[in-house]
């Protein structure tokens, strides 16, 4: 079990180095692990100001994913109109919102008993 959490947080490094290297903004990490029936163990969300800045966000993630761990998304939702991407890692989900999409849909309230961490 250690090795898996091991693996997840090194994920959850170089997803958070990714978006960072293309200017994501209002990142937040939610750890998922203490809520019953959760989705998954960690969600990430951050925004793009443009459906170019969003689109650019998901290929750096993916980029990096794939060169520095081997690893790719299980599923990919969104990328054709790119106001929400959503990339699917198993145990670390990937949200990619623009402001406007991101506010609607208010993911942090939603999970509120998540444990949040705003990374800057």
């Amino acid at each position: 079990m250690a090795k898996k959490q091991k693996s997840a947080d090194d994920l959850i490094a170089v997803i958070l180095k990714g978006i960072d290297e293309v200017k994501g903004q209002e990142v937040q990490l939610l750890d998922l692990r203490k809520i019953e029936n959760s989705v998954c163990e960690y969600f990430i969300i951050c925004s793009g100001t443009s459906n170019t800045h969003v689109n650019a966000i998901n290929g750096t993630v993916q980029k990096m994913a794939s060169k520095q761990l081997k690893e790719h998304p299980w599923h990919v939702e969104g990328e054709q109109n790119a106001e929400w991407i959503l990339l699917d890692f198993i145990n670390v989900v990937v949200h990619i919102f623009q402001k406007k999409t991101r506010e609607f849909y208010d993911l942090e309230s939603l999970w509120g008993d998540a444990k949040i961490t705003s990374i800057s």
